[in-house]
């Protein structure tokens, strides 16, 4: 006899949740009957506001991602609804295809978290979920049968042809004639579109460690093996440019022609500038040279995670017809049609890595990485994290940071240095007197403590964020 089972009870049961980029856990949690009343929820909840029939699923390169894309399928035929699945491709790549079909759609990633984690994203016909959307998933009361078999997989190439042809469309053949690009391959959900993406452009591209063991690269903590690296590929290969990303391919990671990775906000700066962009939407983690700027005719803040930055894209596009927005690990978000060189790019408001590196060698046909970066007005970033550091304590540091900053600040070796402003829109962000910045929050997907710093010179930065996350370690 057939177990039925309730998708609430299930999930509730497996004590997952919604981080800043869908839901993520340990790969044991996400057994097929989790996967399942994932899949039933999500359909519930869609079924609210859109009428469908079909539904698309992609993965990354996990191990566990294929088994958990099985059981997604399972769950899908049994509640009556045709899956198309794209097999490994990246995140924007499934949501811009499943926008253009008018259909939700579900990417198993994990993104840059350790492999022994994975993880859930969904995508409405229009975009990614709400932070609504979440909880009415995960309150959903949808019986289903538990899932005793795993649907057979049959890739379909049209994402992956779609996401190519978005790009190569809006360029020149000869954009990148006499560059010489390295494609920091590694685990990357995009590994097998890159390389024929910048050679479509005129480009010579070299491979470089591309490896069937997953990788979790975090754009906005790389590690300094990762930098060097990058600065011997550069010189070893004669290398223009270094074109990377996270593991499901919707967060760039770049590099210059001195193998030095930009960071992700300057990149989406650079990016903005040249779009011609009016309005942004930014997390308020990201460099305060974006804000400043006098290129935009309005930068709004926002809490960090793709989500907070798309749903501020609703109140600018009332008063501005061009907009976007990014954060610091890099993704960038377009959040209405734009022109490109005299042609229409859709808009795709969720995390892209392949628009923004296109965007900046544009710029740099003229100049270089090196110096785009270098006009800009010297502020500097660093981040890093403390992994395997529990929320519950992580909260409890900024919860007294907050009540007593002064003591705070004390116990991470800033005695005397005071609190010039405090924000707590996302974690605790303080400005000091010194004109710096120092920036804690627990992430949104694992257990972590990360630190923010900004400084008027980078090893100042790195400075900062190393005493913090030391001191940090002895509270």
């Amino acid at each position: 006899m057939t177990t039925r089972l309730v998708s609430s009870e299930v999930l509730s049961a497996s004590c997952i949740q919604f981080g800043t980029s869908g839901a993520r856990g340990l790969v044991t949690q996400f057994t097929p009957d989790v996967c399942a009343a994932f899949t039933n929820a999500f359909i519930a909840s869609m079924r609210d506001n859109f009428a469908f029939s079909q539904m698309a699923v992609a993965i990354d390169n996990r191990p566990s991602s294929p088994a958990m894309a099985q059981a997604v399928i399972k769950a899908l035929t049994d509640a009556g609804i045709e899956a198309i699945y794209y097999g490994v491709v990246p995140t924007p790549a499934l949501a811009y295809t499943a926008m253009l079909d008018n259909m939700p759609c579900i990417m198993v990633t994990g993104s840059h978290i350790p492999f022994d984690r994975n993880g859930i994203k969904f995508y409405r016909p229009d975009g990614e979920i709400t932070k609504a959307d979440e909880q009415s998933i995960l309150k959903a009361k949808v019986r289903f049968n538990a899932i005793t078999e795993l649907a057979e997989l049959t890739v379909d190439p049209r994402a992956a042809e779609l996401y190519r042809a978005r790009y190569t469309e809006l360029f020149t053949t000869d954009l990148l004639a006499g560059k010489r690009i390295g494609i920091y391959e590694h685990s990357s959900a995009g590994r097998d579109i890159y390389q024929g993406l910048f050679e479509s452009f005129g480009a010579e591209v070299i491979s470089l460690e591309r490896t069937d063991e997953f990788v979790p690269i975090d754009t906005e903590a790389v590690a300094e093996c990762d930098k060097g690296k990058a600065r011997l590929w550069s010189k070893q290969y004669d290398l223009d440019f270094i074109f990377s990303t996270d593991g499901d391919g919707d967060r760039p990671l770049v590099a210059d022609e001195n193998g030095e990775w930009l960071r992700g906000d300057i990149l989406g700066l650079l990016c903005s500038q040249a779009l011609l962009v009016e309005a942004l939407a930014v997390p308020v983690s990201c460099n305060t040279i974006i804000a400043e700027s006098s290129e935009f005719k309005a930068v709004s803040k926002t809490r960090i995670g793709s989500p907070y930055v798309i749903a501020e894209f609703a109140e600018l596009g009332e008063t501005y017809k061009s907009i976007a927005g990014f954060e610091a690990n890099g993704g960038y978000l377009l959040g209405s049609d734009i022109s490109v060189n005299g042609k229409l790019l859709k808009a795709l408001p969720t995390r892209d890595a392949v628009l923004p590196a296109l965007m900046l060698l544009s710029l740099a046909k003229k100049s270089s990485v090196e110096s785009l970066v270098r006009n800009l007005p010297q502020r500097f970033t660093h981040s890093d994290r403390i992994q395997n550091f529990a929320t519950e304590k992580s909260m409890s540091i900024l919860e007294s940071g907050l009540q007593n900053t002064g003591l705070l600040l004390k116990k991470l070796g800033f005695e005397n240095l005071v609190a010039r402003s405090v924000d707590n829109t996302d974690g605790l962000r303080i400005e000091l007197s010194n004109n710096t910045i120092i920036h804690l929050r627990p992430s949104g997907n694992a257990p972590e403590l990360r630190c923010y710093a900004e400084a008027e010179q980078m090893e100042a930065a790195i400075t900062l964020v190393e005493q913090v996350l030391n001191n940090v370690r002895l509270i």
